[in-house]
């Protein structure tokens, strides 16, 4: 599909709707998180993304209720964090973070990060399975509008689904100029799992690099555009984050120019650019 503008939407398995840029909360603090949010809304987003980690989930539900635009017309996604995997942890989680957003339901939940063979060898499977099975569960109560992963690799897909009763929507990956995961994204598409770019726009170096600065000067955008057009162009759903207004503006204002295919190529190959670029299999938080 080709999106035209910022409520345009990537459609998932069930057949509910995302649209097609999200705005990120993370390291946005609580008392700064009402404002942002406001602004983004202010802006155009439709699309918010936070997490039970991020400890904004308050000052976002607040501001999802109080912007004056309807709840259904607002796509609220958020995750439950590593401490609380685990069936019965989740479902505890889950209501923690109803509680705090405020809202009567939650269009997206997301497992934030897989258990891994590192921190919980042959147990990991078996916890990733009952974490998936509580947001299974959750999500036939309606209580949820659709459930996804983080940070999840193809294998630990793989594994989830031999005994889950539903299929993933979501996946949300790291995903910038320099840390490409093409592997890991081509792999969802395939399994007609959605994926979003948690850092779109990397680090400050993405921002510097030369590269992305002449290819945008071409087309009059700044390199985070070119960044987030690039994303969108790989079919991923980027979630940019800033608290700046103009910023967030720019972020959005992608959809009247077409980055050619040497140009996708070029942004492809190049080398690390800065960002957390974590490994989910190496993790140990």
């Amino acid at each position: 599909m080709e999106y035209r503008k910022l409520t345009d939407s990537f459609v998932m398995r069930n057949g509910k709707t995302i649209p097609c840029i999200g705005y990120g909360t993370y390291k946005t603090s609580e008392e700064e998180v009402y404002d942002a949010v406001i602004a983004a809304i202010k802006a155009g987003y439709r699309h918010i993304d936070t997490a039970a980690f991020y400890k904004n989930e308050a000052g976002v539900g607040r501001a999802v209720r109080e912007c004056g635009v309807p709840r259904e017309e607002i796509f609220v996604t958020s995750k439950v964090w590593n401490t609380d995997r685990g069936y019965e942890n989740t479902k505890r989680a889950f209501a923690e973070s109803m509680e705090r957003l405020g809202l009567d339901y939650l269009d997206l939940y997301l497992i934030h990060w897989p258990a891994n063979k590192k921190q919980f060898g042959d147990e990991a499977k078996k916890i990733n399975a009952e974490t998936w099975r509580a947001l299974e569960e959750l999500y036939a109560e309606g209580k949820i509008k659709a459930i996804g992963l983080s940070n999840f690799l193809p294998h630990h897909i793989e594994e989830l689904m031999e005994g889950a009763k539903v299929k993933p929507m979501v996946d949300q990956i790291e995903f910038h100029p320099g840390w490409a995961q093409l592997e890991v994204s081509e792999y969802c598409l395939k399994n007609d799992i959605v994926v979003e770019a948690w850092s779109p726009l990397g680090r400050k170096d993405a921002l510097d690099n030369e590269v992305l600065r002449e290819i945008g000067a071409k087309y009059r955008k700044s390199a985070a555009q070119i960044c987030v057009r690039w994303v969108m162009q790989h079919g991923i759903l980027p979630l940019p984050k800033t608290v700046n207004p103009g910023r967030m503006a720019e972020n959005a204002d992608v959809f009247d120019f077409e980055l050619t295919a040497e140009e996708m190529r070029t942004i492809d190959e190049l080398e690390n650019l800065g960002g957390q670029c974590a490994l989910p299999d190496e993790v140990d938080f």
